[in-house]
């Protein structure tokens, strides 16, 4: 996992962003939010809500070029007088709104942010963040009216769970940048809107990611595959994934080959495996080396998943 701190807060603006299946429309401002007194709960609010466990990157076919919140954000990065910060934010709105369509998608304040010296493994960036807020929390406010105190709702953004967000770190542009990602709402395939949609992103290639998608590959076969191709018990497919969870315990380096004989073995499952590996990674276009180094923490994360899903 890359070691990565947070910077200081540069410029923020937030905009009101509706439901466009809804024609909610939205509200833009036109100036700078004052964030003076509160920037300490922001940075708060950033720290616990993302992990950095995965990163992810801009995509988009047929060029990268093409993908329209690479384009906006690329144009923040390279704005450095921040002269055209305010309007740039308000075409991250305008296309946000643009895929805000399906009906469980609730209108909410984007915040449109700015961060200087940020660091990745110790180098040192710049980074954008845009947050949206779907759900809001009531909380009581005490009014003093001097020979007694009065009691009012207030309704605002929670300042300790973020509903969907994400930081662009300004690193490796040629490639989509660096971006961390956080969507605690609309878990459902029908809204995921804010990661494909809105943002369209695909996970960076690294080490945690490859250690995911492997495991889930395994997961996939020996719950779903293994019963058509074979006569196995529930205790065959549990010894299958408790040992596809030990190799990738025990071992630093991945080896595909390696892998295939110490988990499964019989050569009728291996090529059963194999089979349904290439067909997997082709239909959920997923590429993935043969060999790559082992993220402790994907194994930690998706490994006790897969001991106790059968």
């Amino acid at each position: 996992m890359q070691k990565i701190n947070l910077g200081k807060l540069n410029k923020l603006i937030i905009h009101n962003i509706g439901n466009k299946g809804s024609a909610d429309g939205v509200r833009f401002s036109d100036e700078m939010t004052n964030f003076e007194s509160v920037e300490e709960i922001i940075n708060k609010l950033i720290v616990s809500n993302f992990k950095f466990d995965e990163l992810y990157q801009f995509h988009f076919l047929p060029h990268l070029d093409l993908n329209p919140v690479y384009s906006f954000v690329s144009s923040i990065f390279s704005d450095t007088e921040y002269e055209n910060f305010i309007e740039h934010s308000k075409n991250v709105g305008r296309y946000l709104y643009d895929k805000s369509t399906h009906p469980q998608i609730k209108s909410g304040e984007l915040c449109v942010f700015y961060m200087n010296d940020s660091s990745i493994d110790d180098e040192v960036t710049d980074c954008i963040g845009i947050f949206k807020s779907e759900n809001k929390e009531t909380v009581l406010k005490i009014e003093d009216k001097k020979t007694s105190y009065g009691l009012s709702d207030v309704s605002g953004i929670n300042i300790h769970k973020l509903d969907k967000g994400c930081l662009i770190f300004n690193l490796e542009k040629e490639k989509g940048y660096l971006v961390a990602l956080v969507d605690n709402t609309n878990k459902n395939i029908e809204a995921q809107y804010w990661k494909d949609k809105f943002l369209s992103v695909k996970p960076q290639r690294n080490e945690y990611h490859q250690t995911n998608e492997f495991l889930g590959i395994t997961k996939q076969f020996v719950t779903k595959q293994l019963d058509e191709d074979f006569d196995v018990s529930k205790a065959d497919k549990i010894d299958f994934l408790n040992r596809s969870v030990d190799y990738f315990k025990k071992n630093e380096t991945f080896d595909k080959q390696e892998f295939e004989e110490e988990v499964f073995g019989d050569s009728n499952v291996i090529e059963s495996f194999r089979k349904f590996d290439q067909t997997y990674r082709q239909e959920n276009e997923v590429e993935l080396a043969d060999s790559f180094e082992i993220s402790a923490q994907a194994v930690k994360k998706t490994g006790t998943c897969l001991q106790k899903c059968t």
